[in-house]
């Protein structure tokens, strides 16, 4: 689970204080419905760079860098060498490890988005199974005068941030805080993660499997095939190769967008390390599933990366709400397919 350092944090926050630019007012174009409701999550949940600037009004969307320490050292997430920083030392078997924001990062998003108009905050976060950061977000709503609604997504990466991007529009539709809640709510629980991972050793150290499940799957060479289920991390499937791995993986979401045709799923890759293994996954995908639009590809988010170690492959299924008219496709800004 991560943990806390109080010294790294007092140097991480004053960091964030010195480049965070001054808020502005959201503005409400003449017409639209007016937005009640701020949303912030967490970079774990890797939304696209240019998403919010073209969904959300300013202000309306506060992502909390979680950070990730590789030694003694601090980054976060959207540093430009962070992703191969944390490479070069998981491959020289260096300690990386990851922490949740603090409290008081949150307390000054909610005082923000009070300062900027807004009645009231919806805090988007990873599974609390697999974090402690929603908790630093509750705790955090009972320093402010704001309402804040906390919502744990029971997910990660991008089935995260899908459900952060069906709360931003309901809020840009003028939503209150317990609809905008809802809909993110829902949309998480419509979306599937599945993922592959060469070896279990990171996870094993940052705690998510146990260290015989890890032992056994090195001695005995299976590529895991694991799910986020129910908040937490589970095996799937034990497979003797890579090659076989993540041909059951294609197969396994295969079935799923099948057994659920409509509204057409979404799909979503994370990698780390691996782009081209994670293009021609997503180009076999796009044979196979000629109805979905193309999948949307990005790197798994540094916090993730952390613990999955290199070579992941990570497949994000989301599935709309029955009458949704987006046939599959991404919001406006998701860009596709995204390769960072």
């Amino acid at each position: 689970m991560p943990e806390s350092n109080p010294v790294a944090w007092h140097w991480f926050r004053a960091r964030l204080a010195g480049l965070r630019p001054a808020p502005r007012p959201a503005p409400v174009a003449p017409g639209a419905p007016r937005v009640r409701t701020a949303v912030v999550t967490d970079s774990a949940a890797a939304l696209p760079v240019d998403w919010a600037a073209t969904n959300a009004p300013d202000g309306a969307l506060t992502v909390i860098p979680m950070p990730v320490m590789v030694g003694a050292d601090i980054y976060g997430e959207g540093e430009d060498d962070i992703l191969e920083t944390i490479a070069l030392a998981l491959a020289a078997g260096k300690a990386v490890k990851t922490s949740r924001p603090s409290p008081g990062q949150f307390e000054q998003a909610y005082r923000t988005a009070e300062r900027l108009g807004f009645e009231s905050v919806v805090s988007i976060h990873l599974s609390g199974d697999l974090s402690g950061t929603a908790d630093a977000a509750r705790l955090a709503a009972t320093r402010v005068q704001i309402p804040v609604e906390v919502v744990d997504s029971r997910t990660v990466g991008m089935a995260q941030g899908i459900a952060v991007q069906a709360a931003v529009h309901a809020a840009s539709a003028g939503a209150e805080a317990a609809a905008v809640a809802a809909a993110a709510a829902d949309q998480a629980g419509r979306t599937s993660v599945r993922f592959y991972v060469p070896s279990l050793e990171q996870l094993r150290r940052g705690g998510r499997i146990g260290a015989a499940a890890s032992l056994v799957g090195t001695m005995l060479a299976i590529k895991p095939l694991l799910a986020v289920d129910g908040g937490k991390i589970v095996p799937l499937e034990k497979v003797r190769s890579a090659a076989r791995a993540v041909a059951r993986l294609e197969e396994l979401v295969a079935a799923e967008v099948a057994a659920h045709p409509l509204p057409v799923p979404r799909l979503a890759l994370h990698h780390f390390g691996n782009p081209a293994e994670a293009e021609a996954l997503a180009e076999r995908l796009a044979v196979a599933l000629p109805q979905c639009a193309p999948a949307q590809i990005s790197s798994l988010p540094a916090v993730l990366a952390a613990h999955a170690g290199l070579g992941v492959l990570a497949v994000i299924v989301a599935h709309d709400a029955p009458g949704d008219q987006s046939g599959g496709s991404w919001p406006t800004g998701a860009g596709l397919p995204l390769s960072l």
